[in-house]
């Protein structure tokens, strides 16, 4: 069995190394500084990703609600069909399958899909605009 040494002491209080001590390095070596410009489109940025990502997941919630044949007289379900039926870009009626449960899973999940496309793509055009 081997002792691993130990950093000198005295008392209760360590001694100090005599390496040198290490230069502060920049959070951001080189680059330009962060200006309230770039920190507001990151945020404007942040908010449509957050926002496209919010209609998504109402899109989806009311296609499992159809799917697992949820309740049509309860209140969230009439919420959520609500928001869903104005943000389904379109799609709600693109394809006409044998199962209606099954018609508005695809309709709205493409639909969800595409939320999920535009608000990275918006993002990303928006994130390029800060010089």
């Amino acid at each position: 069995m081997t002792d691993t040494p130990k950093p000198p002491h005295t008392g209760d209080r360590l001694v100090a190394s005599s390496a040198p001590p290490r230069p502060h390095r920049p959070a951001r070596p080189g680059g330009p500084a962060v200006t309230a410009w770039h920190r507001t489109v990151g945020a404007l940025a942040y908010l449509v990703k957050v926002a496209s990502r919010v209609a998504a997941l109402v899109v989806v919630l009311y296609a499992v609600f159809t799917v697992f044949n949820a309740n049509a007289a309860n209140v969230w379900y009439r919420f959520v069909e609500s928001l869903a039926s104005s943000l389904s870009l379109g799609l709600a009626n693109l394809f006409e399958l044998a199962d209606p449960r099954w018609t508005t899973l695809v309709n709205y999940g493409l639909a969800a899909v595409v939320w999920l496309i535009i608000g990275s793509a918006l993002a990303g055009l928006i994130r390029r605009a800060a010089p």
